[in-house]
C-alpha cells in the first residue's frame, strides 16, 4: 500500500501489490455522484494510475455494504435548473470521463458491493469485469424522475444485455437482484458479500502478472471490435497484434515459456 498521492475528498485510493484500488466514499450519501467524486475520479485514474508504472490493473468498489454507487446525489441537484443547451455541453464532460475509463489502458474491475443505481450502474458498465455482492441490486431508475439515463445507460446497457431487456429495464426503472444480474450478463460473477473483495482482488491480481502490453491491446482490440463490423475489427486485431510482436515481453514470455520458468514482464 503507498501514501505518496494526495487525498481526495470523495475516494479512497491505495496500491496493494500492482493493483490500484479506488473506493467510492461517501457512505453517508450511499456513494452518490456529489461533490467533487467525478473530478476525483479523473485524479485517480489519469493522475494516480495511469503514472505509476506498478499500477497493472484498477479495482473499483464502493464504501460500505449498502451501496457501490446510489448515483446523482438527487438533494444536491434537486434545487439546480440548467438550460437545456447548457446541460448538454456540461453533460459532455461527463461522457467524456466515463469514456476515458472504459478505454483506459489498464484493465478496470467493479467489485459491486451494494446497489448499483443510475450513474453508478453506468460507471459499473464502462468497467472491463464486473462481479457483485450476492446483495447487490441494479438499475437504471431515472425515468421515474422524469429524466432518462444519460451517462451512457441508454448506449452501454443495450450493447451488453440487448435492446429488449435494456428497454425493459430503462422503461420500467425496475431494479434487478445480483442473480438476475448475472442471467443478464450485467455481472460475470456473484459471490457472497464476505468474499467480495478477496475474490476480485485476487482476479485483479490474476490479470496484472500478465504482460501489461498484449493486456492493453488484447483490451482495446475487443472494445473496438464491439463497435464495428467483423472485417474492422479483424484488421484492427492485426494492427494489435502486430504492435507488441517486437516487444520485449513476448521475447521474455518466450524465453520463459522454454526455460521452464515463471516470466519478468516489464511492460516494454
Amino acid at each position: 500500500m503507498t501514501a505518496s498521492h494526495p487525498a481526495l475528498d470523495t475516494l479512497l485510493y491505495e496500491v496493494r501489490d500492482n493493483v490500484a484500488i479506488v473506493t467510492l466514499n461517501r457512505p453517508e450519501r450511499m456513494n452518490t455522484l456529489g461533490g467533487s467524486m467525478k473530478p476525483d475520479l479523473a485524479r485517480a485514474f489519469f493522475d494516480y494510475a495511469r503514472a505509476d508504472e506498478r499500477v497493472r490493473a484498477v479495482l473499483v468498489t464502493g464504501s460500505g455494504e449498502r451501496a457501490f454507487c446510489a448515483g446523482a446525489d438527487i438533494k444536491e441537484r434537486a434545487g439546480n435548473q440548467a438550460a437545456g443547451t447548457d446541460y448538454f455541453v456540461a453533460q459532455k464532460a461527463t461522457h467524456d470521463l466515463f469514456r476515458n475509463i472504459e478505454e483506459f489502458e489498464k484493465p478496470v474491475i467493479a467489485a459491486i458491493n451494494g446497489v448499483a443505481l443510475g450513474g453508478g450502474l453506468e460507471i459499473a458498465l464502462c468497467c472491463d469485469i464486473r462481479l457483485a455482492a450476492d446483495s447487490a441490486r441494479f438499475g437504471l431508475p431515472e425515468i421515474k424522475l422524469g429524466v432518462i439515463p444519460a451517462a451512457g445507460g441508454t448506449q452501454r446497457l443495450p450493447r451488453l444485455v440487448g435492446e429488449a431487456r435494456a428497454k425493459e429495464l430503462i422503461l420500467t426503472a425496475d431494479l434487478v437482484d445480483a442473480d438476475t444480474a448475472l442471467r443478464y450478463g450485467i455481472v460475470s460473477r456473484v459471490v457472497p458479500q464476505a468474499e467480495l473483495m478477496t475474490q476480485a482482488f485476487a482476479l485483479a491480481q490474476r490479470i496484472a502478472e500478465h504482460p501489461p502490453l498484449a493486456v492493453r491491446f488484447a483490451k482495446r482490440a475487443i472494445n473496438r471490435g464491439m463497435q464495428t463490423d467483423l472485417d474492422s475489427g479483424l484488421e484492427y486485431e492485426r494492427y494489435a497484434a502486430a504492435m507488441i510482436i517486437d516487444s520485449e515481453d513476448r521475447k521474455e514470455g518466450m524465453r520463459a515459456f522454454v526455460e521452464k520458468r515463471k516470466p519478468v514482464f516489464t511492460g516494454r
